[in-house]
């Protein structure tokens, strides 16, 4: 299954930078729990301000309960704290709620 989510950065050109820089190292810890909850893939894009994330799941993968766990795991919180500084989300938002679905409206397939 692929879902595809987006999330609007700050705007300010080196907050940007500096986000992107920190994703060329992403914790470990971070990317073993994203492993854990059945998220297969995950790719980040960025145009401008948004963010454009791609995940690529097992097949009976549940959105709200995956992010539910994912919010539960090692150093997370810690994570989403720090990346809060880039986002123009609520304080105190989780993955699950910072990132918005997108809807698939075309497929050439």
């Amino acid at each position: 299954m692929r879902l595809v989510q987006t999330l609007t950065l700050k705007d300010d050109p080196a907050l940007i930078n500096e986000y992107i820089e920190i994703h060329k190292q992403v914790w470990p810890e971070i990317i073993e729990g994203i492993k854990s909850v059945g998220i297969t893939n995950m790719e980040i894009y960025i145009n401008g301000r948004t963010l454009f994330m791609i995940i690529d799941t097992v097949e009976d993968f549940d959105r709200d309960k995956a992010f539910a766990r994912l919010a539960t795991l090692p150093r997370q919180k810690e994570w989403e704290e720090y990346v809060a500084k880039f986002q123009e989300v609520p304080a105190g938002s989780t993955s699950g709620e910072k990132w918005k679905t997108a809807v698939k409206i075309f497929s050439l397939i």
